[in-house]
């Protein structure tokens, strides 16, 4: 780990924005920013492995996505599979568990069947836990969340009146993970998109211009000393 790295997040979560933008740029098709971006992805989880980072959680594929043409849909589910694939072996020789959140039943078959065989084969690695959000919504997460606590709550499982932040958290994608500490996006822009709405209240932002396919290990370690230099107050004045 670097030596002027003071703090690291236990939790950090990543809008990977830009693949589309990069790829114009260079005159390319919108599938080789994505394929960039995957290069991205395997060098940020080597950052965080490095930094001794517990849980990375990457957006991926958002609900929102399916809205795309088609064909870049059925490019992404592709890229998806190639890329779990492809990395199984490394990820468990980097012991990095992978898991993942969203609505996951939507994707198809093919893509959930390989995404289930990673999990599994990585399921006793006790790195970094590697979390992909695929069509994930927060919206949709908290709606889910709404209904499984109803349905609790009809069954007998709990008390209505004993509902409270801590019982709803149990109820959502991410019951199983602490909040993030860390959100980063990158190509500049400056909103949530609809990424762990829940979980973000107290989270440290921080952006930066460059487009997820130029994002490298050198600017995960700035975002991190960043976060280092920062004071977390939770609403509390200090």
């Amino acid at each position: 780990m670097p030596s002027n790295v003071k703090s690291v997040p236990r939790h950090i979560a990543i809008i990977m924005d830009g693949n589309g933008r990069w790829a114009k740029g260079r005159g390319f098709p919108r599938i080789k920013g994505h394929e960039a971006g995957a290069q991205a992805v395997r060098e940020c989880v080597e950052g965080c492995g490095e930094l001794k980072v517990e849980y990375l959680t990457l957006y991926a594929f958002s609900a929102e996505n399916w809205q795309r043409p088609k064909s870049e849909v059925l490019a992404l589910m592709r890229l998806l599979e190639k890329f779990l694939k492809e990395k199984t072996p490394e990820l468990i020789e980097k012991n990095v568990r992978l898991q993942a959140i969203g609505r996951l039943t939507d994707l198809p078959a093919s893509s959930q069947e390989q995404l289930h065989k990673t999990i599994e084969q990585t399921a006793g690695n006790t790195g970094l836990t590697l979390i992909l959000a695929l069509s994930y919504g927060g919206r949709l997460e908290i709606i889910d969340g709404i209904k499984s606590l109803l349905r609790a709550v009809e069954l007998g499982h709990i008390d209505k009146a004993m509902i409270d932040v801590e019982m709803f958290s149990k109820h959502l994608y991410t019951r199983y993970y602490p909040d993030p500490d860390l959100l980063i996006r990158t190509s500049g822009e400056m909103r949530l998109s609809n990424f762990l709405l829940w979980q973000t209240s107290y989270t440290e932002m921080y952006i930066t211009p460059k487009l997820w396919p130029d994002f490298t290990k050198k600017d995960l370690v700035a975002a991190v000393e960043e976060f280092g230099r920062r004071q977390r107050r939770y609403g509390v004045v200090v």
